[in-house]
């Protein structure tokens, strides 16, 4: 009797009131409905103030009432029982941030310092899930076609003497003069040299890749690529972007995949790619450069996709955008980077004269697109 009574001269202490919206970007609520809060506000004659306080700390995640435990110390009670959309939301955040910082340090010392930056991190919508079905469906039998070869063919590499497909090295491999790269040697590879690849696939979101179906094919060869990367463990970044979206984001870099915060739901995201606007090749190839130089894996490929020569304000175009292109090249090939350039447009000439021709690949025939890109990326394995 002495519990309940006391119990009850508590709750007459008290009156409960009901305050407004919570707007916080964070949540998001499926029914539409505003989210509505309650709290215990202290009476006249109550000793103590009985109203909750929620903790600024990240790291407590309860709310501390007034309700009293057996050796008098506040009671906590869970604020959020669920905290895991919450800290996968707050993850997203400190990648995007991070990924923003590290493309800005990579331009801080070139041609492109001071140039509005902003990397984003898309989303993907239902329609987007449909389309990426019905693409794969028609790509993945070539795509684990070659998967199937390849495989077998990097278990051997790995036991083998020899380490092919290298520039220099003591023995003359024939069959692979047929390709254009001047990987024709082999070497002998040290018992803890294993191979390794990491890809980078820049793929140019300018206005004119909505001509002729070369965004569509970009996406169908994205979509290769990054199944081909999954069923070899290959890791793998796929990044799209334009310049000159305004006046405040003079470079948009949309990181679609990254191996760093791989996400089955990343295939998705690739059916985001769309003709924006200019181009500014350097600044984005500098930046993904620098992320595979700093990469663990032996071998860094790093293929560009346009249709035509780098076009941005106010004058990142002509000679200018030439030889920062050369620069770019230059010093990221001396980082251990692999450069490759398929051309997707008309502007193949310029694009060979930007790249040299030993990083050219004529890709001008569209249907045949993504599986001859999957193909080059094999032969890096």
């Amino acid at each position: 009797m002495r519990w309940r009574s006391k119990k009850k001269r508590v709750l007459d202490t008290a009156e409960m009131r009901v305050w407004g919206t919570i707007d916080d970007f964070d949540f998001a609520f499926d029914d539409g409905e505003e989210e509505m809060g309650i709290a215990f506000k202290k009476s006249a004659d109550s000793d103590e103030s009985s109203s909750f306080r929620t903790s600024d700390s990240d790291e407590i995640g309860g709310t501390e009432s007034q309700d009293l435990g057996e050796n008098g110390a506040p009671m906590i009670h869970e604020g959020n029982p669920d905290p895991k959309p919450n800290e996968a939301q707050r993850q997203e955040r400190d990648f995007r941030k991070k990924l923003n910082q590290e493309a800005r340090e990579a331009v801080s010392q070139s041609l492109h310092k001071g140039v509005k930056l902003i990397v984003h991190r898309p989303e993907f919508t239902p329609e987007q899930k449909q389309e990426y079905s019905v693409i794969s469906q028609e790509l993945m039998p070539i795509v684990r076609e070659i998967a199937r070869k390849t495989l077998p063919l990097l278990e051997h590499d790995e036991a083998a003497e020899f380490a092919r497909n290298h520039l220099y090295g003591t023995k003359f491999q024939v069959e692979s003069v047929a390709y254009r790269d001047y990987r024709y040697f082999a070497k002998k590879r040290p018992p803890t040299d294993s191979p390794s690849l990491v890809v980078g696939l820049r793929i140019d979101e300018s206005a004119s890749m909505s001509a002729f179906g070369r965004l569509a094919a970009a996406k169908r060869a994205a979509v290769a690529v990054y199944e081909f990367c999954q069923l070899c463990r290959i890791p793998v970044l796929i990044y799209g972007d334009t310049a000159d979206a305004s006046r405040l984001e003079q470079m948009s870099i949309y990181a679609y995949t990254d191996y760093e915060k791989a996400d089955p739901n990343d295939r998705f995201k690739l059916m985001g790619l769309r003709p924006r606007s200019n181009n500014r090749d350097g600044m984005v190839l500098r930046i993904m450069a620098q992320r595979l130089a700093a990469s663990p894996q032996r071998t860094k490929l790093l293929i560009s996709m346009s249709d035509g020569q780098p076009k941005a304000m106010d004058d990142y175009t002509g000679s200018t955008a030439a030889q920062d292109m050369h620069e770019t090249i230059a010093e990221y090939e001396r980082k251990g980077v692999t450069w490759l350039a398929a051309a997707i447009g008309q502007d193949k000439e310029v694009i060979s004269q930007l790249y040299g021709k030993e990083r050219f690949l004529d890709m001008t025939n569209l249907h045949e697109l993504p599986g001859k890109l999957v193909r080059i990326i094999s032969r890096y394995l």
